[in-house]
């Protein structure tokens, strides 16, 4: 269905969107006339991001106009239907500002962000209170039982109805401007934390001109320090080390120089909490809106308002899940903490252990047990290899193939791009990877679209595009990049949220991909994990870089003995984390109130005994996922919700063979394909033949 603006008003968008009288901006272009409709990135200009959003917004606007005011009576196809497709051009202009805003935020996108972001939330906010439109979305809904429609289209209009009634439809005139403000200042907040929290990790370095205090740290560590340093400008012989997960967990985990581990530790865990990028006070800010949003939205609090939705359906189930693998991770920590203890006292160390020694003294503990090091598999993990590996998996599991596309059109020379083929040929997806690190990419590793799947009118699969963006290590001028394990199991995951992006056959937009509960999202991403490190399935992507020889035996031995490690410490770090976050979805500040950022995280703490040996895996002035928007806020539980499913069912995997091609074609068929058309529990259990376990997970770490 197409909705054609008033004359005037797209004759006056059109124009705006011409930097010059004879150049038609290419984000408006009905196609952009590229191998699988990639967006032309060479030709877009900074000037053309605001005009096409403009104009996308006024389409969807005029569209809206037409489905209120259509004399007809509601059916699906009139109003829900008609409102999944009214924003063709606004969503994908969104998508590619968006995706680039995070992998390549240069000022000018910054300065962009700080008028795109509020007009995308003033827009939605005009949208989802819009009263005329959601009666008709309620006659709908109340006649939902009567209607001749299938389970996807009934759980459209279901999923439909609680969007409006979530953002304020229900609410009177006086409460929906009052949310329309609450909205429009989170999203400013969003934005000041995002900004600070960029500057601040791109702020801080560490400067070694001390070759002796490198001891213990690997070449590849040493020689990436040594090209930032020429990069920042310090000349030969020194060495500079950035928050970057790449140049920061190496430092943690082998510097001998007990002082150089501190001053990294408390440079990450004080990031964006002094200064002009202090975090802290717009955090209140955050907590306070969401409050007041959830209160006058009818839930007791933000916690309740955000699980109110998705499979948990409460805080306090969440909850009770966490705390099923708290206590067991709780008990590993104290002895993992007693062995590295040991270690100390053997050496004469003189000392307790503290939190910036917990990754140094692992790897001791490691060593000593297993006579095992990352040095020693880091050579058969070129991040080429494992790339390759990724696409070898989806062609065991799926038939996938992947052929590179190198005259695509990039937004950044680091970027690869394929044609994702499946078994009979056909073309499933386009898929982009863009993995080193950089100045003006966010920190973290993420998967998203440049475009989705869908059918349209004429009953044609539309295939998406999707891309996944990590924060690796740059080559060297004499060395590639070479992953660490935890950096492998990144990039199998990011690819297992790619998937879900390229395998969806949803008819609809609104369901396609990985538009289903936040709880169940990460199911796909995170059992993709588990094939990375799989004795059957390493040989056939983990090859020396120099050598080419296939990883050795003796080598996957030490792994598979050396696999449940630091389990305590890794499982710890991450459901404290998500208590933190659930813990702060409760807080409801008075007015004038401050929360105490540093002392609420010590009350959490304190409450979970929380070892002093270790943190949060992310403190609050940097924990992105809950603070950078509301993607996760009250939702970081989701990874180990996730990862019963996801633990449970590779456990179907093993016991039929870890490539079974019919277990292979029931998880793609009754998971990866169906994005958000039916209930994600429904889905699962056909999958998997019943609810999924907790004990899978506490048998995979070895706490049970």
């Amino acid at each position: 269905m197409r909705y054609v603006l008033t004359l005037t008003a797209a004759a006056s968008l059109a124009l705006a969107s011409c930097s010059h009288a004879d150049r038609q901006n290419p984000l408006i272009a009905e196609s952009f006339g590229t191998p699988y409709e990639i967006p032309p990135f060479e030709e877009i200009t900074y000037d053309d991001y605001l005009p096409a959003i403009e104009l996308g917004i006024a389409q969807q606007q005029a569209a809206v106009d037409s489905i209120v005011n259509n004399p007809e009576a509601p059916t699906f196809e009139n109003t829900v239907l008609a409102l999944d497709n009214s924003s063709d051009l606004l969503t994908r202009t969104t998508l590619i500002f968006s995706a680039l805003d995070e992998a390549d935020n240069t000022p000018e996108l910054m300065a962009l962000s700080d008028k795109i972001y509020p007009m995308l939330s003033a827009h939605s906010d005009a949208i989802y209170m819009n009263d005329g439109l959601f009666q008709r979305v309620k006659t709908i809904y109340d006649n939902i039982d009567s209607l001749d429609l299938g389970i996807p289209e009934k759980r459209m209009i279901a999923d439909l109805y609680r969007t409006f009634a979530r953002n304020g439809a229900l609410l009177s005139d006086t409460d929906k401007q009052k949310l329309k403000e609450i909205n429009a200042n989170l999203t400013d907040y969003y934005n000041v934390f995002n900004k600070n929290l960029l500057a601040a990790t791109n702020a801080f370095e560490i400067v070694v001109d001390d070759e002796s205090r490198l001891a213990g740290l690997p070449a590849s560590s040493i020689a990436v320090a040594a090209e930032e340093a020429a990069d920042r400008g310090y000349g030969e012989e020194k060495w500079v080390f950035t928050l970057h997960a790449p140049s920061r967990l190496p430092l943690l985990q082998y510097a001998e120089d007990r002082d150089l581990r501190e001053q990294m530790y408390k440079g990450y865990t004080t990031l964006a909490s002094s200064g002009d990028t202090d975090n802290r006070p717009v955090i209140n800010d955050i907590l306070k809106a969401r409050s007041q949003k959830a209160r006058l939205l009818g839930f007791p609090d933000y916690a309740a308002y955000m699980t109110d939705n998705v499979m948990a359906k409460t805080p306090e189930a969440a909850e009770n899940l966490l705390m099923q693998l708290w206590t067991p991770a709780l008990k590993r920590v104290g002895e993992e903490v007693a062995e590295m203890q040991a270690i100390v006292d053997r050496d004469g160390g003189n000392f307790k252990i503290e939190p910036w020694d917990y990754y140094y003294y692992a790897e001791k503990v490691r060593q000593d047990k297993y006579d095992f090091s990352e040095d020693a598999t880091r050579p058969y993990f070129h991040v080429d290899s494992v790339r390759n590996g990724i696409f070898m998996l989806a062609n065991k599991l799926y038939g996938i193939t992947a052929t590179e596309l190198p005259d695509a059109p990039k937004y950044h020379p680091d970027v690869k791009v394929y044609d994702l083929r499946d078994a009979d040929g056909s073309h499933i997806a386009t898929f982009f990877t863009d993995y080193f690190t950089r100045a003006t990419k966010r920190q973290g590793a993420w998967m998203s679209n440049f475009s989705l799947e869908y059918v349209d009118e004429n009953g044609n699969s539309v295939r998406p595009i999707v891309y996944n963006v990590g924060n690796f290590s740059r080559p060297t001028a004499d060395q590639p990049s070479l992953l660490s394990l935890d950096e492998v199991t990144t990039m199998f995951h990011e690819f297992g949220h790619g998937l879900h992006g390229m395998l969806t056959n949803a008819r609809y937009k609104g369901q396609s991909g990985t538009s289903v509960d936040r709880d169940f999202v990460e199911l796909p991403s995170q059992i993709h994990e588990h094939w990375a490190f799989e004795r059957e399935f390493l040989p056939l992507y983990a090859h020396h870089y120099q050598t080419g020889e296939v990883i050795p035996d003796s080598l996957v031995n030490k792994m598979e003995a050396a696999s449940t490690h630091r389990a305590g410490f890794d499982m710890a770090e991450r459901v404290s984390a998500a208590l933190l976050d659930l813990a702060y979805g409760h807080v409801n500040p008075a007015e004038g109130e401050t929360i105490d950022i540093e002392g609420f995280e010590n009350e959490v703490g304190t409450r979970l005994n929380l070892p002093k040996e270790l943190t949060y895996r992310y403190r609050s002035p940097y924990f992105k996922h809950i603070f950078g928007s509301d993607g996760y806020a009250s939702g970081y539980y989701t990874y180990m919700w996730a990862e019963v499913l996801d633990c449970d069912g590779y456990e179907l995997f093993k016991e039929k063979g870890i490539f079974d091609p019919e277990t292979a074609a029931s998880f793609r068929h009754n998971v990866l394909e169906p994005g958000g058309s039916e209930d994600p529990m429904t889905l699962y259990v056909r999958f998997r033949g019943h609810e999924p376990q907790v004990g899978a997970v506490l048998r995979k770490y070895g706490l049970d």
